[in-house]
């Protein structure tokens, strides 16, 4: 199953997908899909604890042209602090025009998984 969240922040379109993973290969495979479905968008930022919350071989981002740190790290933090494993997510953007600058884009893709993660609790 997969959950998402979509938001606007000043003309960008920030949607964020959520899908159970078994590994990081499995996490790549479904950020390759979500890229695929959403060819126009500028960005394709993912992260993944693919394992067991607590190992961090099991770890992995990518800002995908985002500036260093500004999207894959701070996805990753939200999915860390929620204390589940083999879970991903992939937030695309779709940029409108505005920049965010470091902490707008921190905080725009953070809490998208973290809104995301706010799913889980209404689906179970």
């Amino acid at each position: 199953m997969r959950l998402f969240f979509e938001e606007e922040i000043k003309k960008s379109r920030f949607i964020t997908y959520l899908q159970h993973t078994e590994g990081l290969e499995d996490a790549r495979a479904f950020w390759a899909k979500i890229k695929q479905e959403h060819p126009n968008a500028r960005h394709h930022c993912w992260a993944a604890v693919a394992g067991k919350p607590t190992d961090s071989l099991q770890l992995g981002f990518s800002d995908d042209g985002e500036p260093a740190g500004t999207a894959g790290k701070p996805m990753l933090s939200a999915l860390q602090g929620s204390q589940l494993g083999e879970i991903s997510a992939v937030v695309v953007r779709y940029y409108g025009g505005i920049l965010l600058g470091t902490g707008g884009l921190v905080r725009a893709y953070g809490n998208g998984v973290q809104q995301a993660l706010k799913l889980i609790e209404s689906e179970i």
